[in-house]
């Protein structure tokens, strides 16, 4: 299923970072917060007063409580507003 958001809306993906331990033991992912890094999927056109900033494929930072998460073909996204992302990383 393919999901377009609107106007100034921007879809993301959280890029999990599995955790190891020097042993070689990979930590659960189930007990910790979700990343601050996340990936964006796809981007609404934007409006005139947020324009969009950001593009498919883009790492961003976004603030910790923003956005509506949803689940779509057993993936988890979340859905946020171009304002709500804080940093692009390079």
């Amino acid at each position: 299923m393919k999901l377009t958001p609107l106007a100034d809306n921007v879809l993301i993906k959280s890029a999990l970072e599995e955790e190891t331990t020097a042993s070689g033991i990979i930590l659960a992912t189930a007990t910790k917060e979700k990343s601050i890094v996340s990936e964006v999927v796809s981007v609404g056109p934007g409006t005139e007063e947020n324009p969009m900033t950001v593009k498919a494929g883009d790492k961003v930072i976004v603030a910790k409580f923003a956005g509506q998460e949803l689940k779509l073909d057993g993936e988890d996204y979340s859905i946020v507003k171009v304002a709500d992302i804080l940093a692009v990383v390079e």
